[in-house]
């Protein structure tokens, strides 16, 4: 173990994302069902198609066999509701944490009940991704917390989610100008929604910047869209912003800037439901509804996040509830697969 003058541990050599996906190769069907998969995303967020995009899945995917079962009881309701959605698995492997506190998802510690190793979470989450993937067909969510960690999964995620505490943050942004596939800014905690739409100026235009030792060069990323997520007051109150003139003031909001592809997707958990669980079930369909309302608002709002797994509510590390949630409480799969199909219907 090593030591600098900045009093950092040097503790592994983590392996490279090359290393990593020549030891984990993608397989040749599943990277072009994937392609075909970033493609449908992207003609739901420029307005070519008219579906809508669910992102779906546990607030941190903790278990690689619960979260394949979970993935697998969403491919049939995907087969059910293909003229109309296109359901993304949300598999978030990196949790962020508000003290710095607690479980920090996979990549930090494989089993949650042992010491963090980064090396094995590299693989895990590599593997998990993948196995969702080839077993389903359907392609995945990450949340980008660490960009440097980007190209162990970038061959195997659709979809990618800056968080509200990384929105304001120069490297996030300029990684995710780089990126060829959607990806959603959301709305920093403090509630303010130039900040989230300052980040897709920065994500839609090229920059030159330094990453993984390199100085590299992006060309913007259209696909650069808001996510509503709610926010916190000074007094700790959440206030949320799913409600209609939240979204019509956000239509606005893009109306006055020069952005391609205004689009949204509302998080119906998080701020928005206080973490209430169940109430985004009621969330979601006052999306639907004002959407139905606004040709505006429908135009904008391509989608919902919503924070589900097998098993509703949420458990201790160690408890060993199979499919139930060791960070956030989700909904649980009955309740999921009920409001699914109720989505397809009104969206």
């Amino acid at each position: 173990m090593q030591e600098d003058n900045m009093g950092f541990q040097y503790i592994n050599n983590l392996p490279s994302p090359e290393e990593i996906k020549e030891q984990f190769p993608l397989p040749a069907e599943s990277a072009a069902r994937k392609a075909e998969r970033d493609q449908a995303i992207s003609d739901v967020l420029t307005g070519k198609s008219d579906k809508f995009l669910v992102i779906v899945g546990p607030c941190s995917a903790d278990n690689e066999d619960s979260v394949s079962d979970y993935a697998n009881r969403l491919i049939k309701v995907q087969e059910q509701t293909k003229d109309r959605l296109i359901i993304i698995p949300r598999i978030y492997t990196n949790k962020p944490r508000t003290t710095g506190e607690g479980y920090k998802g996979m990549l930090h510690q494989p089993d949650p009940e042992k010491k963090p190793d980064l090396r094995e979470g590299l693989i895990a989450i590599r593997k998990m991704h993948m196995k969702v993937l080839i077993e389903t067909g359907l392609s995945t969510a990450d949340e980008m917390l660490y960009p440097e960690n980007l190209g162990y999964l970038d061959d195997i995620m659709s979809y990618i989610a800056i968080g509200a505490r990384s929105v304001e943050n120069q490297q996030h942004r300029l990684t995710a100008s780089a990126c060829d596939v959607a990806v959603g800014m959301k709305n920093p905690t403090s509630g303010d929604l130039s900040v989230m739409l300052n980040s897709v100026v920065a994500a839609q235009h090229p920059h030159d910047f330094t990453y993984r030792g390199w100085e590299v060069r992006s060309k913007g990323n259209p696909l650069a869209h808001t996510i509503l997520r709610g926010a916190v007051n000074k007094h700790g109150q959440c206030i949320p912003n799913y409600h209609f003139e939240d979204l019509f003031l956000l239509h606005e909001m893009y109306s006055e800037r020069d952005l391609e592809n205004p689009a949204c997707i509302v998080d119906a958990n998080h701020s928005n439901s206080n973490k209430k669980y169940n109430e985004q079930i009621r969330i979601s369909k006052e999306v639907l509804h004002s959407r139905k309302h606004s040709p505006e608002i429908r135009a904008l709002v391509k989608g919902l996040m919503i924070e589900s797994y097998i098993e509703p509510g949420s458990q201790k590390v160690g408890e060993h509830c199979y499919g139930k949630s060791i960070t956030d409480p989700c909904l649980g799969w009955e309740d999921s697969e009920r409001l699914i199909y109720e989505i397809a219907e009104n969206a």
